[in-house]
Parts: structure tokens; C-alpha cells; sequence
């Protein structure tokens, strides 16, 4: 009895020295990791870094990684939003910042590439985030592909609409140059720039036959509590697609479509965007007739404040994310354009020249006469390029005034500019 109770206590000595050893042994490995954890963290810490007081340095970066890993947080005090609408006579070209990135919505003619590119340069602008190409008409894209060349693009954004212009042309040989694509955007896309967001308002897939302007990209941009709304050219019928997309307009600033033309920014649009401003990109004495006094009489019937570029110059409105302030006055003109060539004493030459009645497809054209393309909704002068390739079913001989004809719909020629 005695052996078999000595047995026994001898069992349970073994079992709690085995035991005891088995906690050494996981104490050691706690503290072994632990160990470890710090040399890693210290490693993390130093990361290459030689300057003397590296600690500090170190509490910046790791806030300056916080920082990027929160975009698109809440707008600090310092933080702003810049839209600049340049000065680029008659067109569009705007640079938009927020932080350090920017992006361009347009480019102007063909004759404007380097003025914009120089503006852009004079922003401290180094390369942009997106690019984008409202849609193929030369005055929102013929400068585009000097700043395509000069600046590199993370992004570039046109519709899905060609044009057969060498303009054209010269922009999509740039991008093939550079190796980059273009995005065609989609409806309801959102996208980041900076703590700034836009959302692509347009179907840029959309067939709008020859009617190029329709095709514009239009956005709507917010900043905070501010908004601010672009539709390049965008004419009736994309408006009204817009409107029936559901999707939100109304916006602090509005960026009139087509140079104030009145084709353009429909009644039931501008009751939608209720901008409380509006800025207008023409050139002074544009041979359009832009802005037109129907849009002007429609703005200012509903308390909106406008700003002119062909009046005021480079248009800069800048948001805290509260408020939109701008760097002049509102203009205070309400001066509509006037279409060259309109006067009333030039109307009457023309009524009293015509040889023949509107209508039919006769190719012979008087004096005081324009050609309608009934396809495009474009007029010409008589010895405008675009008359000779126009097929004769969509050739119209008319003798209204220049001004009769816009009020109808038809948009003057941008080649001839009758």
C-alpha cells in the first residue's frame, strides 16, 4: 500500500513539473514575439530615414499617410475649390483645382492651345487628372491637343462622337502619340477630384444624329455644400434627356450652354439647374450673336447674377464649401450680342434682293440667300466649303434673315460664319 501511495505522489510530482515547464516555455515565446514586434515596429519607424530628428519626421509622415488614406473626408478650413473660365474669346476652356489636383473642361479653337496652356502654367498647374473634350466642335477642343502634349493626363474624357475635321483629327493623333486612350464617360458616373466630386449628367452613347452639340459632356460638380453645373454646347434635345434622367441639377453656378445661345438653356433647364449665378463664355462681338437676348431676359427675370468673360475677362469663382465668392462684380450690362450682318437696314437689302420664294431644291442662290443643311440644322453662306459636299435632299435655299433663321433653330456655320 505504502509502494503504490509513494507511486502516486510521484505521478502528480512529474505531472506538475511537466506543467511548470510548459508555461516557461509559452512565457518565452509570448515575450519572444513581443520582442519581435518592437524591432518591426522600430524598423517601420526608421524606414530609411537619416534625418537627425527622425521621430518628428516620422509623426508627420504617418500623418500625412492618414491623410491620404482619408480623400475625400471633410472639407477643413483651408481647403477651396477654383474654377476658372478663361478668357478665350469665343469658346470654352475651364480649369478647375481643388488641393493638388486639376482638371480641364475644354481647350478653346485651334489658335488657343498655347494661351491656355500658358494660364495653366501660370495656376502652378503641373499635370492634370482629367482632360476632358465636351465634345468635337473646334472652339471647346482645338487647343486641346497642345495641352494633351504638354501635360500629362491621368485621364481624358470625350463623347462618343466623331467628327471628320483635321481639328479633330490633330487631337486623336495626340492621344495615340502619348499612348493613352480616351474614356467615354457614362451616364450617373461619379467621379473624385481632390475632396471635389462631379457626375456625369449626359448619355454621351446616345445617337443625336448630326446635331454634334447635343453629344456634349455635361457635369454637375460639388464641393462641400456648393455646386456648380457644365454642359458644353448641350442644346434642347440633351437637356431634356437630362431633365428625364432623374438625376440632381440644381447648382449654385451655371455655366451657360453654348455661349448663351438661346438653342440652349431652355426655360424648363434653367427652372431644374436654379443657379443663384451664371457665367457666360463668348467672345466680344462675336459674329453669333451670343448671348442671346431671350436667355438674357429669362436670367434676369429670375434674379440670377452673371458674369461675362467677353465683359469681364477670365471669369474665377472660388468656394469654401459654404459659399462662392468671384474675383469682379456681376455685370450689370444685360447687353445681349448682335449677329453681324442683322441690322435692319441689312434686312431689308436682303428682302429686297432675293430672286425666289423659300423652298424646293434648286441649287442656284441669289444674293442675300443662305443654304440650310436640313440634316445638320446648320446655314451657310452660298460659298461656304460645307455647300459642295451637301448631299441635295438635305439642301435648302432660304431667304430669311440670319436672325429669323436662329429663332427657328438653325445654328450659323461655324467655317463660313454667316
Amino acid at each position: 500500500m505504502r509502494n503504490r501511495v509513494y507511486a502516486i505522489f510521484i505521478s502528480l510530482l512529474l505531472c506538475i513539473c511537466l506543467g511548470g515547464c510548459t508555461n516557461q516555455e509559452e512565457v518565452s515565446t509570448e515575450a519572444s514575439l513581443t520582442e519581435h514586434s518592437s524591432i518591426t515596429e522600430q524598423e517601420e519607424v526608421s524606414d530609411g530615414e537619416s534625418l537627425p530628428d527622425y521621430l518628428e519626421f516620422d509623426e508627420s509622415r504617418l500623418k500625412k499617410r492618414g491623410g491620404d488614406s482619408e480623400k475625400g473626408d471633410s472639407i477643413e478650413d483651408e481647403d477651396t475649390l477654383e474654377v476658372h473660365y478663361i478668357d478665350i474669346g469665343q469658346g470654352d476652356s475651364i480649369l478647375v483645382k481643388q488641393g493638388k489636383e486639376a482638371m480641364l473642361i475644354d481647350a478653346g479653337n485651334n489658335s488657343k492651345g498655347t494661351a491656355v496652356w500658358s494660364y495653366l502654367l501660370s495656376q502652378n498647374v503641373e499635370k492634370l487628372s482629367y482632360a476632358i473634350g465636351t465634345h468635337p466642335d473646334a472652339d471647346h477642343i482645338g487647343g486641346l491637343d497642345v495641352i494633351i502634349y504638354k501635360f500629362d493626363c491621368e485621364n481624358i474624357f470625350m463623347p462618343a462622337r466623331e467628327n471628320d475635321t483635321k481639328t479633330y483629327e490633330e487631337v486623336i493623333n495626340t492621344v495615340k502619340a502619348k499612348n493613352q486612350n480616351i474614356k467615354i464617360p457614362v451616364q450617373g458616373e461619379v467621379y473624385t477630384l481632390g475632396k471635389a466630386s462631379f457626375q456625369i449628367l449626359t448619355d454621351t452613347g446616345k445617337d443625336y444624329g448630326d446635331h454634334t452639340n447635343d453629344y456634349s459632356i455635361a457635369l454637375r460638380l460639388t464641393f462641400g455644400d456648393t455646386s456648380f453645373l457644365f454642359t458644353g454646347d448641350a442644346e434642347e434635345a440633351a437637356e431634356q434627356d437630362m431633365l428625364a434622367s432623374g438625376l440632381p441639377l440644381s447648382s449654385d453656378v451655371f455655366k451657360a450652354a453654348h455661349h448663351g445661345a438661346d438653342t440652349a438653356n431652355t426655360k424648363s433647364f434653367l427652372k431644374a439647374v436654379s443657379p443663384t449665378y451664371c457665367v457666360i463664355s463668348c467672345g466680344k462681338d462675336n459674329s453669333y450673336g451670343h448671348p442671346r437676348a431671350g436667355f438674357l431676359n429669362n436670367l434676369r427675370g429670375m434674379g440670377v447674377s452673371v458674369f461675362r468673360t467677353d465683359e469681364q475677362g477670365t471669369i474665377v469663382a472660388v468656394s469654401d464649401g459654404e459659399k462662392v465668392t468671384f474675383n469682379c462684380s456681376p455685370s450689370t450690362s444685360w447687353e445681349a450680342g448682335e449677329p453681324v450682318g442683322s441690322g435692319e437696314s441689312n434686312n431689308k437689302d436682303k428682302k429686297e434682293n432675293r430672286a425666289s420664294k423659300e423652298g424646293g431644291s434648286g441649287n442656284t442662290v441669289t444674293d442675300g440667300q443662305y443654304v440650310l443643311n436640313t440634316n445638320t440644322g446648320k446655314f451657310h453662306q452660298p460659298d461656304c466649303s460645307s455647300v459642295k459636299k451637301m448631299a441635295d435632299k438635305n439642301k435648302r435655299i432660304s431667304d430669311k434673315t440670319r436672325e429669323e433663321l436662329i429663332k427657328e433653330g438653325y445654328e450659323p456655320c461655324k467655317n463660313c460664319n454667316p
